[in-house]
């Protein structure tokens, strides 16, 4: 059943109104309680579903039931830790809606909020891996999805991680690029392999296993047999 404009409404309030306080005290702390209580229950909707596929529709289906309340959590600005919003976050990975994780993910990385004791990794870390890790189960890695890879990569620079999650967002990126130049026009395809190869280079200099090496000489091939080895941009 769609929720009302009025109860939207009142989630997105009580949201912003959050304060830095204990959350025992704070004005909105019943609405905080009453969010987690549905994401409580939503959590054991999805833990009985064992496709991935469909936990990412079911997902996709309960999402706007949290729009409101992100809205104004991202609004009030007050950076209070949230296990609401971080697991919002994933879901919207999950759910191949990468431009709404990465808008809750620059407020918690700027706000350093942790995830939910569940994820057991850093949130910079998790953003690098999910996204990555999602990328690549794709058949084809659009030039959107690319920017997105890219936009994660630029938000989680100076975010400790292991490098084989870096490097595996590496990969991802160099593969999206690689694929946009499939698709382009021949005057693009050179800059855009160059670019793919530098991404890939850098994926293997940071982890030796990442599953590069033959990309990286079929890209060499591919430029040096084009005439255009123009190195990475």
């Amino acid at each position: 059943m769609p929720k009302s404009p009025a109860k939207s409404h009142f989630e997105r309030a009580h949201a912003a109104q959050r304060q830095t306080a204990d959350t025992t005290v704070r004005p909105g702390a019943n609405a905080y309680e009453l969010m987690l209580a549905k994401l409580t229950e939503d959590k054991r909707r999805l833990h009985d579903i064992q496709s991935l596929d469909r936990r990412a529709d079911v997902k996709r289906e309960i999402l706007p039931d949290y729009a409101a309340w992100v809205d104004g959590a991202l609004q009030g600005d007050h950076g209070v830790q949230d296990d609401v919003l971080m697991t919002v976050m994933v879901w919207r990975i999950d759910a191949g809606d990468f431009a709404g994780a990465l808008q809750i993910a620059a407020y918690a990385i700027q706000h350093k909020l942790a995830m939910p004791d569940q994820y057991k990794r850093s949130t910079g870390c998790l953003v690098a891996e999910e996204f990555a890790d999602h990328a690549l189960r794709l058949e084809t890695i659009s030039p959107e999805v690319t920017e997105q890879l890219q936009a994660a990569n630029e938000l989680t620079a100076e975010e400790d991680m292991p490098d084989e999650v870096r490097a595996k967002l590496l990969k991802a990126i160099g593969y999206g690029m690689s694929q946009a130049g499939d698709q382009s026009n021949p005057e693009a395809r050179p800059v855009l392999l160059a670019r793919a190869l530098d991404m890939l280079k850098r994926a293997l200099g940071l982890h030796d296993k990442a599953g590069v090496k033959k990309d990286i000489e079929r890209l060499e091939r591919e430029i040096k047999n084009s005439g255009a080895a123009t190195g990475g941009a």
